[in-house]
């Protein structure tokens, strides 16, 4: 589930929305209302349930090997995004659907995101996005459960790796 050229990608669990209005989200760090979505790169950030943490970790051009195999495992690819025991039923039974966005109404935002400032309309329904869990193999993205997140992401955080998390203050707490 990713962008075509000249597109952008709003995930939801709403299949309703059929208009996007500017508004400030309530984890958000800036105060200018904005429309969010990812570009192709950030898609599988949003491969989950809206509310589920998540730590994410990816292999850049300053990873060391020794960070790449501590970390992401020998030979077990790219990426990996970690999530906790209590969210696997949640990521099961998710119903998520994408939206297509038109980009040229999109500027980047940071890495992690692009934004609009005024209204948008998607392109077309939105779309099941289906099994996470086959989404994620699929890509070659290894998703790994663990009872806490925190030490993992104090691991990749601590690491030459890339890395992103998602609704930490929904994992348990530390």
């Amino acid at each position: 589930m990713r962008p075509e050229p000249g597109q952008v990608l709003h995930f939801s669990e709403d299949p309703t929305i059929t208009r996007f209005v500017p508004h400030v989200a309530a984890t958000a760090q800036e105060s200018e209302p904005y429309v969010w979505a990812v570009d192709d790169r950030r898609s599988p950030d949003y491969w989950f349930p809206r509310q589920c943490p998540r730590a994410m970790a990816w292999a850049g051009p300053e990873t060391t090997g020794d960070d790449r195999d501590r970390i992401l495992g020998p030979g077990c690819g790219e990426r990996v995004h970690a999530v906790e025991y209590g969210w696997l039923e949640a990521i099961r039974t998710a119903r998520l659907y994408a939206y297509r966005l038109p980009a040229a109404p999109f500027r980047p935002l940071g890495e992690h995101a692009h934004v609009a400032v005024e209204p948008v309309v998607p392109l077309g329904p939105p779309e099941p996005v289906g099994d996470l869990f086959a989404l994620h193999a699929a890509a070659g993205i290894q998703l790994r459960v663990l009872p806490v997140l925190w030490p993992f992401w104090d691991a990749v955080v601590a690491s030459t790796l890339r890395f992103s998390a998602i609704r930490m203050h929904n994992a348990t707490p530390r």
